[in-house]
């Protein structure tokens, strides 16, 4: 029903910057909210930044005041824009959204390694 491709991933200095992109298709009309996630070697996946269903966005204490989420009108790009980015945010990102059906889909996901 969604489709979500991520992109924008890599490799970066620690104090950097990289730009996530999420690409959705298919039903974007069902679209409820929209979020990112990530998952280090390890680690449980966890929230990252997201949009409620009133249009708010959540982020993780992590990343508060270092990353902001964004989407276009459409909802058919999610983005991530990840400034002063430290080693603890390694990780694996995901795109995901909840539609009105209350299906929830993800991407496939995109590295981010950050290391000297």
């Amino acid at each position: 029903q969604v489709q979500l491709v991520e992109s924008g991933g890599g490799l970066v200095q620690p104090g950097g910057s990289l730009r996530l992109s999420c690409a959705a298709s298919g039903s974007i009309s069902s679209i409820v909210t929209m979020g990112w996630y990530r998952q280090a070697p390890g680690k449980e996946r966890e929230l990252v930044a997201g949009f409620t269903s009133n249009g708010r966005t959540n982020y993780a204490d992590s990343v508060k005041g270092r990353f902001t989420i964004s989407r276009d009108n459409a909802r058919t790009r999610l983005y991530l824009q990840m400034n002063s980015l430290k080693p603890e945010d390694t990780a694996v990102y995901y795109c995901s959204v909840w539609t009105y059906s209350n299906y929830r889909y993800w991407g496939q996901g995109t590295l981010v390694t950050v290391s000297s």
